[in-house]
């Protein structure tokens, strides 16, 4: 970043989002950008960051969250670059296919992409977060309301009994636990916190996922699924309203009012705890 760049970026909010390349990470970045915000845009595709980055203007950085190597390097260059992050998005996401894939870092795919790394990367924004008293907003989904949703402290990589849906339903469990111990825990910097259902949306998401997944997003309910612009109200109202005050601290909403999670999100002692393993899991 230039120097007049940087002199107008410390005038403006900073927002950061993952997943910013397509779909509702997409359509909130610009959203976020015509209100006036600077948006730092994280994506896994090079080219397709840097297009929607320069259709709105924001600073394109590049990782892939199926590597931890990555995320530490895009915190180490958001931190260089921004001394104050006023929202940081948690978007990136997926659901893996029927077989369960390990990445090179030892850890399931969908657990390691949709909680593991913006936990990782949100651990290491602590700084600027707090200096900004900001703001994280993690997408997480229905899907980890469902009653069949679990989470095992013992084998968050889902070494026994993995299914595609069972290890999405269980990242997007963790979502909303990660958002309430955050907001527990970083209160007194004033850091804040919310988990969002952005809805069922006509994205690229789910085309990879396991057979059931794939074959509703390819099915004629396709025409009745959200706009990714829709998709991203929730998100963009978190980020421009006033925590505390328009919404409550650590909570889980959908169209832009509180939803009801899965029991398991009451748990301190799980929230706890999946904060701790997930700490010694990044080499905390």
């Amino acid at each position: 970043m230039d120097e007049p760049a940087a002199e107008e970026a410390a005038e403006q909010r900073v927002v950061v989002i993952t997943g910013g390349s397509d779909g509702i990470g997409a359509a909130a970045a610009r959203r976020l950008a015509r209100r006036g915000d600077h948006i730092a845009l994280a994506g896994r595709s090079p080219d397709k960051t840097a297009a929607v980055a320069a259709e709105i203007g924001a600073e394109p950085f590049v990782a892939d969250f199926a590597d931890l190597d990555q995320v530490r390097s895009l915190a180490a260059a958001l931190r260089e670059r921004y001394p104050r992050i006023d929202v940081l998005v948690n978007n990136a996401g997926l659901i893996a296919g029927a077989y369960r894939i390990e990445t090179a870092d030892g850890h399931e795919l969908t657990f390691q992409v949709n909680h593991l790394a913006p936990f990782l990367l949100t651990v290491l924004l602590e700084e600027p977060l707090s200096a900004a008293k900001g703001t994280v907003i993690t997408t997480s989904s229905r899907a980890g309301a469902a009653r069949r949703a679990t989470l095992d402290l013992d084998d968050l990589d889902l070494t026994r009994g993995y299914g595609g849906f069972k290890a999405y339903m269980a990242s997007k469990l963790a979502n909303v636990l990660f958002t309430r111990e955050l907001a527990r825990r970083w209160a007194a910097p004033g850091v804040t916190a919310a988990a969002v259902h952005p809805g069922l949306v006509r994205s690229s998401w789910g085309h990879s996922g396991p057979p059931e997944v794939r074959t509703v997003v390819a099915s004629p309910a396709r025409l009745f699924m959200r706009s990714p612009d829709r998709g991203a109200d929730t998100i963009v109202w978190l980020a421009t309203t006033t925590p505390d005050q328009d919404w409550p601290n650590g909570g889980y909403f959908s169209n832009r009012k509180p939803a009801r999670p899965h029991p398991l999100a009451a748990d301190e002692q799980l929230a706890r705890g999946l904060w701790e393993r997930s700490l010694s899991l990044c080499g905390r």
